[in-house]
């Protein structure tokens, strides 16, 4: 089956118009403002629980929200570039942690919070490995309230079965031959996949799943080598992954592609797990209308990202930004949040019972507490900062249109060697 991925042409200058929504009030009034992209479903749920107990907490401090909607979360960075431009921030804000955060930590919007850390005890409450690769130069700028997987294969039970692929695959051959066997045995479509950025998505796991966690983290470091046989072997396998694709996928966004999954037209849709709350929301039911695994190749790793928050520099309330960030960082704040956001907590003394009404999650909290492997993901913002990130994002849709893959290899060796 051979992929027509068509690549849509991004509707490009998009006009925001930023309401004068800055920190306001008197000087050193008791306030905190809160941006954020949380305004819908779970994310918006589990913001209004933190909201709400730290309105208990700090009865005498005014919360205001100033969260942005659309565009996950692209329309409230392009205003929050705006305010700190014009030195105007929020009192914390919300960020993918990781090298998503580069940009504004060299522009000198951040505070480092290395002493905020000490003194609420997140090195021994974080794993080790999470902090080492959310930090900047020795430092670190935000606190991370979640812990989402971005290596997670979801699939259609009934259609395996249809299909005679008798478990998951757990390796790329294996799921390549489960994708040959669907092609052949069902009308369904083998890998469901939505928008370019779900594309990308998927290249992540299959290099993961491909050159193993050490290699897949040594990519992203400065310089580093993508000429090798091994990145060209996992390229190979992503292109094979790319001929079970569907045709019109390149008009549907994420929701589509996971929906097709429950509702039987697809076999696989590799997706972060988000996707198990998408399917809370369609009324799917697990281990019936939809399953899960890991990534082929990936078990034992957490290929991650995290929402967290920051403290800007020249915060107008930082006393109470303070207060707030004490409330994310801590086991309650995160119990109260995560299962609503449909989230882990990065915390690794999350109470289980908080997550046993949600299969998916309580197996995800289970794993992450056992301690597995971190690889972070380049198309949620950990390893990668935005110039790299979009220079990847431009090759892959390059090759969707001329399916050159000596072409994306070499595309993305220069965008390495240019860090």
């Amino acid at each position: 089956m051979r992929s027509r991925w068509r690549s849509i042409p991004a509707a490009l200058g998009l006009v925001l118009v930023a309401s004068a929504c800055g920190g306001g009030g008197e000087d050193g009034a008791a306030r905190v403002e809160v941006f954020s992209w949380w305004t819908g479903g779970g994310e918006e749920a589990g913001l209004n629980a933190l909201i709400e107990r730290f309105e208990q907490d700090h009865p005498g401090v005014e919360f205001v929200n100033a969260a942005v909607a659309g565009g996950s979360g692209t329309n409230a960075q392009a205003v929050l570039e705006g305010r700190l431009q014009s030195q105007d921030p929020p009192d914390s804000f919300q960020g993918h942690a990781g090298a998503e955060l580069q940009d504004y930590i060299e522009a000198g919007y951040l505070q480092p919070l290395d002493d905020f850390f000490d003194e609420q005890g997140l090195h021994e409450a974080l794993p080790e490995q999470l902090v080492e690769q959310i930090s900047y130069d020795g430092g670190v700028y935000s606190v991370p309230v979640n812990i989402h997987r971005s290596n997670v294969m979801w699939f259609n039970p009934s259609l395996l079965e249809e299909a005679g692929v008798e478990e998951p695959p757990q390796t790329l051959d294996e799921l390549l031959d489960a994708l040959e066997a669907v092609e052949s045995e069902t009308d369904a479509i083998p890998m469901a996949v939505g928008a370019q950025w779900t594309v990308d998505h998927l290249l992540e796991s299959v290099l993961l799943g491909s050159l193993g966690t050490d290699s897949y983290n040594a990519l992203w470091e400065p310089g580093a080598d993508w000429d090798t046989p091994e990145v060209a072997e996992a390229l190979a396998a992503f292109e094979e992954i790319m001929a079970y694709t569907q045709e019109e996928s390149a008009a549907e966004d994420w929701q589509e592609a996971t929906r097709r999954v429950s509702d039987g037209e697809a076999a696989f849709n590799i997706m972060g797990d988000w996707a198990a709350g998408y399917f809370d929301e369609l009324g799917a039911v697990p281990g019936e209308d939809y399953d899960w695994a890991a990534s082929p190749g990936t078990d034992g790793t957490y290929m991650w990202l995290s929402d967290s928050f920051t403290l800007p520099q020249g915060a107008p309330h930082e006393e109470q930004a303070r207060a707030w960030l004490e409330l994310v960082a801590s086991q309650e704040g995160q119990d109260l949040f995560n299962p609503l956001k449909g989230s882990i907590p990065a915390r690794e003394d999350a109470d289980p019972a908080n997550y046993a009404d949600s299969p998916y999650l309580e197996s995800a909290l289970e794993e992450w507490q056992s301690g597995p492997e971190l690889a972070g993901s380049f198309w949620h913002g950990v390893t990668v900062g935005n110039r790299w990130k979009n220079e990847i994002d431009t090759a892959v849709g390059l090759y969707l249109q001329n399916e050159d893959l000596d072409a994306l290899n070499d595309a993305l060796h220069a965008a390495a060697q240019s860090e």
